[in-house]
């Protein structure tokens, strides 16, 4: 069953008013595909209470007069809706009532989808985002960013995984989904302004509830930083999480990333010689981050403890990683970093995950 809630009275949703069970299958179906639920009144006396908090009000042609007889006060964002047939004297009634609009199905559909899709933001709560990027090659950044995707898609999270590194060989392949079918980068690039949430899902590899948007193995290109927002943009109003990979030297797409993450880690391995590295990247990073951290992982040859790299680099130190020998092994047969949940990356990613969102990611079962 599509989107359908009774939520407490402090969360703004939208609100649809019919009584046409047809017409609320219809827009229920429409709400989802913009990833956002809805509220339900099935005449003016229950609408009455939500009428004016909903950011948007959805009448249906069956509730027009109705509505309009119960005087119901005046507000924007009010939108009539119908089927073609059910709506030829609407225009009168629309104005009657003050409605912006009156959307006609089948043909309105994708204009509704739109609609529904900005109350993502307005309405309920946009996705979290968190950025990695490697104190130096090979730190392990980008194995973090599937784990933490893996481990939110586990905890019932809708996650999107974005590869905004493009000397990083493709995160499709961190995952093992290199034979999946979907977008790449590259089908993107023109895109600038707003991008179809539902579209761009539907079209990108994906299993369950994570979806990845990566590299492919063609020529290389570069990505303008409007497609990234705008693809961000997307992914924060139809997605609750996004994890972001980061180059280390941050281009102008990057930028618009790690400027939208609520946060970001600095990778860093626990030696000398990457600690020095990481300081260079943390000194390109920091100025375009609220909040920034560092992931210290072993092993540390010289004994170098974690919070000695987090001082050098003047850091919080948000977690560290110890030996995980199987890890190697596993992601090079195409197994997903953290998909059986056990082990220091596992145990990790699941506390982030529930830092970051407050839902509880499980571990194995």
């Amino acid at each position: 069953m599509p989107s359908r809630t009774s939520a407490p009275p402090d969360r703004r949703l939208p609100l649809v008013v019919t009584s046409d069970g047809e017409l609320l299958e219809d827009l229920l179906r429409l709400a989802a595909a913009g990833g956002i639920e809805v509220e339900v009144a099935a005449d003016p006396a229950a609408a009455r209470t939500r009428w004016r908090p909903s950011p948007l009000v959805l009448v249906g042609s069956d509730q027009a007069q109705p509505c309009l007889r119960a005087r119901l006060p005046r507000r924007s964002r009010l939108v009539l809706v119908g089927r073609f047939g059910d709506v030829e004297s609407g225009w009168q009634v629309a104005e009657l009532l003050g409605a912006e609009h009156v959307a006609v199905l089948p043909a309105a559909e994708p204009w509704l989808v739109d609609r529904f899709a900005d109350c993502g933001i307005e309405g309920g709560a946009p996705a979290r985002m968190v950025a990695l990027v490697g104190g130096r090659g090979g730190a392990g950044a980008s194995v973090l960013a599937g784990g933490l995707a893996v481990t939110a898609a586990r905890a019932r999270l809708r996650t999107l995984l974005l590869d905004a590194d493009p000397l990083g060989g493709g995160l499709d392949l961190v995952l093992g989904w290199e034979q999946l079918e979907g977008l790449r980068w590259p089908a993107l690039t023109a895109a600038d302004g707003r991008v179809d949430a539902p579209a761009l899902v539907r079209a990108l590899p994906s299993r369950g509830d994570l979806v990845v948007l990566s590299w492919d193995r063609g020529d290389l290109i570069a990505v303008p930083a409007e497609a990234v927002a705008a693809t961000l943009d997307a992914a924060r109003r139809s997605r609750d999480f996004v994890v972001v990979d980061l180059p280390r030297q941050l281009d102008d797409a990057a930028v618009t990333a790690v400027q939208a993450a609520d946060r970001t880690f600095v990778v860093v391995p626990a030696e000398l010689r990457a600690t020095a590295a990481a300081a260079r990247v943390v000194a390109a990073v920091a100025p375009h981050c609220s909040d920034l951290s560092v992931i210290v992982r072993g092993p540390a040859p010289g004994r170098l403890r974690a919070t000695e790299v987090a001082k050098a680099l003047g850091l919080p130190l948000a977690g560290s990683l110890r030996p995980e020998p199987g890890l190697c092994r596993g992601l090079e047969r195409g197994e997903a970093p953290a998909a059986g949940g056990r082990g220091p990356l596992a145990e990790l990613c699941q506390r982030i995950v529930t830092e970051l969102t407050g839902q509880p990611a499980a571990g194995a079962a």
